[in-house]
């Protein structure tokens, strides 16, 4: 059954580093939304609440990660990429401290709490940051291996999650790698590229296409730097289309970097994307949003068959 991104990412925490002397959590006063509480409960000792001050939290991680400490620094997403970003691009970019910033509320699923809080360009902030990783997990499974890829490994990384519950795409000790997408639905028509929510609503999106004859690929780009070059050039040339989908603001993101890959590559191919058109959205319902946004099942069906018209 499909669990809370948030929920997981607390329990994923004290999972792979309760008996990690090395992982330290910190966090601007928001830990009960984050989760980082979690943590914070089993491990009151490297457990810091800095308050809302996201810019010192940030640097006070960076000195953690200097004497040896894997610090993840929580708040949400559109806070800790832009109030957070002067420590990350100078002690987690240029000094390449393992610093992980775990950004909450990705995308619209701070519904309620309206455009301030709100994060549709973070992934274009974060994915231009040279030596930083970045990530956006789609289920249960992903989130939980993600924590402990970064533990495990010594590199400066994003990490998108979000406050809602995603369907579950993969079974229980599914491997990943770092820089590599998955093929979640084999499809001859079309290419469907996303990450995080939209990897749950392209799959129900390749549903309703199979209903009007037409085959969509379904891959799941949950690593977007490094991106899976030779993945994205293999599905231009045997779909002969793609689209891009994601919760973030199509300037920047996956779409872009989807489209950089494609004509570096040499492998152009009609593209369409599904995401947020430079505009700032509203308060309401998630799933009210996400139909608005055009970041629903149907918006994504729309753009593959527009794509797939494109080749003609």
């Amino acid at each position: 059954m499909a669990k809370a991104i948030r929920d997981v990412y607390g329990e994923a925490l004290v999972k792979y580093g309760k008996d990690d002397e090395r992982v330290v959590v910190l966090d601007a006063d928001v830990s009960s939304s984050t989760k980082s509480a979690v943590f914070g409960q089993a491990c009151p000792d490297r457990f810091l609440n800095v308050g809302i001050a996201e810019a010192n939290m940030t640097a006070m991680a960076a000195g953690l990660a200097s004497v040896g400490k894997i610090p993840f620094v929580n708040t949400f997403a559109v806070f800790i990429t832009s109030l957070g970003l002067t420590a990350a691009r100078a002690f987690g970019s240029y000094s390449k401290l393992p610093i992980k910033m775990a950004g909450a509320y990705g995308g619209v699923s701070d519904s309620y709490d309206g455009p301030s809080h709100h994060a549709l360009e973070d992934i274009a902030v974060m994915r231009t940051l040279p030596g930083f990783e970045v990530f956006v997990p789609c289920d249960a499974v992903q989130t939980d291996w993600l924590i402990k890829h970064a533990i495990d490994t010594p590199k400066p990384m994003y990490l998108r999650l979000s406050r809602g519950a995603f369907p579950d795409v993969y079974q229980e000790g599914t491997e990943f790698e770092s820089g590599k997408g998955n093929i979640v639905r084999e499809g001859t028509d079309v290419t469907i590229i996303a990450c995080g929510l939209m990897v749950g609503n392209a799959l129900e999106a390749a549903r309703l296409l199979e209903k009007d004859g037409i085959s969509a690929r379904v891959v799941d780009m949950f690593c977007i730097k490094p991106i899976d070059k030779e993945l994205i050039v293999r599905c231009a040339k045997e779909t002969g289309a793609i689209v891009t989908a994601e919760e973030h603001n199509v300037i920047g993101g996956l779409g872009s970097a989807v489209c950089e890959v494609l004509c570096t590559e040499g492998a152009q191919v009609p593209v369409r994307m599904a995401g947020v058109y430079d505009t700032h959205t509203e308060c309401g319902p998630y799933e009210k949003l996400q139909e608005k946004y055009g970041l629903d099942a149907a918006a994504i069906a729309r753009k593959a068959a527009e794509a797939k018209e494109a080749k003609r």
